[in-house]
């Protein structure tokens, strides 16, 4: 059962452990108001608990350069802690990633069963 998460009134989301990894998925924006209790919130899971993530933005409505930002922090975060952070994503984030030319650094996937085979494939 997924553990709700107390982030910002625009973004709201879930934890769950599958397997080695962390599943987070978030609905709502990513943005300059939210990017700040992303990456404490998520940063802390990673100090805490098993270092694969995968953060689950399919249902994203909107990203901004902060957001990005708080992706890129977090993936050099999850690899220092020798772990991964895979990122679902939708065609609205992989454009602005794609955008920003941030795709090659940030592991964007398909689907969360696409992100759970990447991780156990490590």
């Amino acid at each position: 059962m997924p553990d709700p998460l107390t982030l910002t009134v625009s973004l709201r989301g879930t934890r769950e452990v599958r397997g080695n990894c962390q599943l987070f998925r978030l609905t709502g924006l990513l943005d300059a108001f939210s990017e700040p209790t992303v990456r404490k919130v998520l940063g802390k899971y990673i100090e805490d608990s098993h270092k694969n993530i995968i953060l689950d933005l399919s249902h994203i409505d909107f990203i901004d350069s902060s957001g990005l930002g708080a992706l890129v922090q977090l993936a050099k975060q999850a690899q220092d802690a020798k772990g991964s952070l895979q990122i679902v994503t939708n065609p609205r984030v992989t454009q602005t990633v794609k955008l920003v030319r941030l795709e090659k650094f940030l592991a964007l996937q398909t689907s969360v069963d696409a992100a759970l085979e990447n991780v156990s494939a490590r």
